[in-house]
């Protein structure tokens, strides 16, 4: 950033976020499921799928899709670290989405 004012802005703005619960929830899920690189492997592998099924898949086939994809991974999500990391990811992805939105809206950005 060339602005210093911004940068300033910019690193308490992310200190902010960091502070909240829903971060420091997300950090310590992460650090969680890293402990087992298999399972975090594996939790790597399932969001990718879940990616590719939403971003490439017809409209008119994605009920069907997300359906099977969701009951081939069934007994996986059952498994508490993985529930808890991928409902924390979630939740943080949620907010700095809701921050994203309030953030151009603000600015008028269109």
């Amino acid at each position: 950033m060339k602005d210093k004012q911004m940068e300033e802005a910019a690193e308490r703005f992310v200190g902010a976020i960091k502070n909240t619960e829903t971060y420091k929830n997300y950090f310590e899920q992460l650090e969680r499921i890293k402990k087992t690189p298999e399972l975090f492997d594996r939790v790597n592998e399932f969001r990718q799928r879940n990616f590719e099924i939403q971003n490439t898949t017809q409209v008119n086939e994605l009920f069907d899709k997300m359906g099977a994809f969701e009951k081939e991974y069934e007994k996986f999500r059952e498994n508490p670290v993985v529930d808890d990391f991928l409902k924390a990811e979630l939740a943080f992805c949620r907010m700095m989405q809701e921050i994203n939105v309030f953030v151009t809206e603000e600015l008028d950005f269109e």
